[in-house]
């Protein structure tokens, strides 16, 4: 779980390239380059709710809970590798929900230098199917790509 503070911090420094931000401080008189915190602004030692904090038009959450930590190589792993299978389906398919990206899970692996990356199709997800309900229980693609995101091979399985 991590706390939003911390999660503030790190949206800023990735949406700014590793400067991190400050925000002005109605208490301290230094130009505004203390970073506010909300449990010092509540006053009463974080024990109160405090107010949400809305920022561009988005209520921020307290708490988040990532759903996983990916390295950017990773990351473009699993996006050459879902786009490599999005681009294989036939053109007719491209409305039916249970071959877009919505229904793929995507798990990516690490090993000797390359990234494998594993898509599942979840048609759970796309509400018309009970959860866990899979009408082609063995189909998975595998694939290997490097840390530049280049599609290197798919693994030689046919479900």
């Amino acid at each position: 779980m991590m706390k939003l503070p911390h999660s503030i911090l790190l949206l800023t420094l990735l949406l700014d390239g590793g400067t991190p931000a400050v925000s002005p401080s109605t208490t301290a008189r230094d130009g505004g380059s203390t970073v506010s915190s909300p449990v010092a602004a509540n006053g009463d030692g974080g024990t109160a709710p405090r107010a949400p904090i809305v920022a561009v038009g988005i209520e921020w959450p307290d708490d988040l809970h990532p759903l996983a930590t990916l390295d950017g190589p990773a990351v473009l792993a699993a996006h050459a590798a879902l786009q490599r299978l999005l681009a294989g389906f036939p053109k007719e398919y491209a409305k039916d929900c249970s071959y877009t990206a919505k229904a793929m899970e995507v798990s990516v692996a690490q090993h000797g230098g390359l990234y494998f990356v594993e898509i599942k199709r979840r048609v759970e997800k796309c509400g018309w199917a009970t959860p866990g309900f899979n009408p082609s229980a063995h189909w998975y693609e595998l694939y290997a790509v490097s840390p530049e995101g280049k599609v290197l091979a798919r693994y030689p399985y046919q479900p």
